[in-house]
């Protein structure tokens, strides 16, 4: 059918709910419209009718027999609900009308009432806690990626029953669908992750078919059809698509606006400290006027009139929830929060059959992430000139970056807590010749107090008299009092080493910072660990670690000379046959392909030692196809340097938020260079990415790795960069300095 559109009031301004001008101000733009033109058609997106007023979009959404939400009526062009068309599979019921989306919306609505989303709140309520114990005590955190992100993906996909790993690998892409402008690489990147959820939802439905357990995906497959059949796995691809795409972002968007409101209004934030109570009925408000969806879209069955225009059928409407909602007409004073209002007839779930079925799981994730700000975070402070908003706000609204500051506090959960990076003065105590140039030097508080236990892997930062920093690996018992570290020295080395053994003596005082953990021992069912040289001293730790938790371990240390390989004996009394020692004037260089080659299932490898070693290690592994299962410490460089292709550097910006200060990083310097202007303090070392000492958190922006510390899953989380050699993909950094 060819339609002929209405012809557009020339002399108005052009309607495009994704313009900068809509996007800056959504609520003033239609507020504009709303009072020059209500109802209009505007050539925007090949053309459709928009509206503004309650009572115009209430009258849409309710009437489903002219107003459809399928694709059939819009041409097959894609998700017809929003305006442009957007790309993914059809989702039900949502994309069906009834009384063909009945059987779908009877299936989910058990699932989602509020008795059933009653008994979720306690896993709601531990996502939640996991979630801000893990940053709680730095002071520092990114809302969006930290807490509003991954606390309703965990709690959606929990539900659901997907596996923990799935969790944070669909956060991101949903959040990238729902954040992107149409078109961009952002968007197609979110594209791929929904690909890759429909596999998973496929994966997941036959293996609940042939086993069922205790979660939501188990009672889907297992549910009948109003026709007396199962359903197919297509519907149920389409209504677990829906739920997956619906729980995962839209409450991220709600909290995370709250959050933002509340820091600019601590006067009413501390009204809901006050009455906690009071939140009850504010999140009612908080949903009209930061509802997530900001609008939807019909397709006309039969020609119709809204507001005085003739509208025919095959045209579209826009029907946005935003101007509805900041309509004066059923709101006074709309643009104006009030805690205590209880607007009961505002929109942010949509109304008629098509009502957001999840309304009751999203009031109760909002309320458990508000509480748990208001009562372990309640003089945060969100950073605004850090803050990144969704590009575009046409069809949902929210944020890409809450970076936030707040004093430190106590982690709440079972899991123990990283030991804080804090520096200290400490008192060599003890000083012993454990091999060939290698001194073990033990640590201690000089008001003898005892020091915080470790972790296997974590390391010490040492500042020398001279000025210079180094790292190295703790080897003694992650629950003594002491700590110790072994130095080999190394006169053709850059120093450190020669004046940390010239130190080294009984009562000299060291001042050390630390402890970190970059090389973290992980839960696997085996573990083989690949020592060369001093590289021995993390391993030594983890095997101690293993062997007293009855963990299967083999261990590999080589060295030049048996008389150059510090703690041989030590490791030998500890995992006997499981270590195989193999001085290289004796064995010649390490087999580690045939050692790799002979590993079981699911082992995790672990490799410290010279930049050769760790190749060849890095090579066994690719050749057994377990890369993914090795991990590395580097005390050199790596053997072949990551080549970047620094032509195409520019210019950007690092905001650093304790101090407010913002600095321009030169296309021909690095971070580092210039942060040391302002941070004096600033810890660095091997300036090449292999280190680890100039980690820092990053709350905002995304950072382009070029170190060889971070995993690759750290470098997509993009908390923290090795500000040495790592640059932004984003105009602007914002750093926890």
């Amino acid at each position: 059918m060819t339609l002929t559109p209405p012809r557009p009031d020339l002399d108005a301004a052009p309607f495009d709910h994704h313009s900068p001008e809509a996007n800056a101000d959504p609520v003033a733009y239609y507020r504009r419209f709303r009072e020059q033109r209500p109802v209009g058609w505007t050539e925007a997106h090949d053309g459709f009718w928009f509206t503004t007023r309650h009572a115009d979009v209430v009258r849409i959404a309710r009437d489903d027999a002219t107003f459809s939400s399928e694709r059939a009526p819009a041409g097959d062009r894609g998700i017809s609900f929003v305006i442009p068309f957007g790309p993914g599979l059809e989702q039900y019921p949502i994309e069906l009308d009834p009384p063909r989306s009945t059987p779908y919306r009877e299936l989910v609505n058990p699932l989602l009432s509020a008795e059933a989303v009653e008994a979720l709140k306690p896993m709601i309520a531990r996502h939640t806690t996991a979630a801000i114990d893990a940053f709680i005590e730095s002071g520092s955190a990114d809302f969006v990626r930290d807490l509003t992100n991954p606390v309703p993906a965990a709690v959606t996909l929990d539900w659901l029953g997907f596996p923990t790993d799935d969790w944070k690998k669909l956060a991101g892409p949903v959040h990238d669908i729902f954040a992107s402008v149409p078109g961009t690489e952002r968007a197609l990147r979110g594209v791929e992750g929904l690909m890759y959820l429909e596999s998973r939802i496929r994966e997941l439905i036959a293996a609940r078919r042939a086993q069922p357990r205790e979660d939501a995906v188990s009672v889907l497959v297992h549910a009948e059809h109003p026709e007396g059949r199962p359903f197919t796995e297509q519907e149920l691809v389409s209504v677990m698509y829906l739920l997956v795409a619906g729980g995962v972002d839209t409450t991220t968007s709600l909290t995370g606006s709250t959050l933002v409101w509340l820091s600019e209004h601590p006067d009413q934030r501390q009204r809901l400290i006050d009455d906690p109570d009071l939140l009850d009925v504010a999140v009612e408000e908080f949903l009209r006027v930061f509802a997530p969806s900001q609008s939807m879209a019909r397709t006309l069955l039969a020609d119709a009139e809204i507001g005085g225009c003739p509208m025919k059928a095959g045209q579209r409407v826009l029907i946005p929830w935003v101007a509805a909602n900041h309509d004066p007409e059923v709101f006074p004073d709309p643009e104006t929060v009030v805690l205590d209002r209880n607007p009961q007839r505002h929109l942010a779930f949509g109304i008629g059959s098509h009502r957001c079925a999840g309304a009751h799981l999203a009031r109760a994730m909002f309320g458990e992430m508000m509480r748990q700000v208001l009562t372990r975070l309640p003089d945060y402070r969100v950073l605004p000139e850090s803050l990144v908003p969704y590009p575009t706000r046409g069809n949902q609204t929210g944020w890409d970056a809450i970076p936030a500051l707040f004093p430190p506090g106590p982690r709440l959960g079972s899991a123990p807590a990283p030991t804080p990076v804090v520096s200290r003065e400490l008192e060599v105590t003890e000083v012993a010749t454990v091999a060939t140039d290698v001194v073990a030097v033990t640590l201690a508080d000089p008001s003898g107090a005892g020091l915080p236990a470790w972790t296997p892997g974590a390391h010490l930062e040492v500042r020398l008299p001279s000025g210079r920093l180094r790292q190295y690996s703790l080897c003694g018992e992650p629950g003594a009092d002491t700590w110790t570290v072994a130095v080999l020295r190394e006169p053709a080395g850059r120093g450190g080493s020669v004046e940390l053994h010239e130190l080294a003596r009984s009562g000299a005082r060291l001042t050390v910072r630390g402890p970190r953990n970059h090389f973290p021992l992980v839960e696997a069912p085996d573990h083989l660990l690949i020592a060369g040289g001093i590289g021995i001293t993390p391993i030594l730790a983890m095997a101690r670690e293993l062997v007293a938790r009855g963990a299967s371990v083999r261990v590999l240390y080589g060295g030049r000379t048996a008389a150059s390989m510090a703690f041989a004996e030590d490791l030998v009394a500890l995992a006997g046959d499981a270590v195989q020692l193999l001085p290289q004037d004796v064995h010649g260089v390490p087999d580690l392909a045939a050692a790799v080659a002979a590993v079981g299932p699911g082992t995790a490898v672990y490799c410290c030692g010279p930049a050769p070693m760790i190749a060849a290690a890095e090579a066994a592994c690719a050749a057994a196809g377990i890369g993914d299962r090795l991990h590395v410490e580097r005390f050199t460089a790596p053997a072949e340097e990551l080549v970047v292709d620094t032509s195409r550097d520019v210019a950007f910006d690092v905001h650093l938020a304790r101090t407010g200060t913002t600095v321009t990083v030169p296309a021909d310097r690095r971070i580092v260079e210039v942060l040391r202007d302002v941070v004096p303090t600033l810890s660095s070392d091997c300036e090449q990415g292999y280190c680890g000492a100039c980690e820092t958190r990053v709350l905002a922006g995304e950072p382009e790795h070029r170190d060889s510390v971070l995993t690759e899953e750290e470098r997509a989380a993009g908390r923290s960069m090795m500000v040495c050699v790592g640059r932004a993909r984003t105009p602007s950094l914002t750093l926890d300095l």
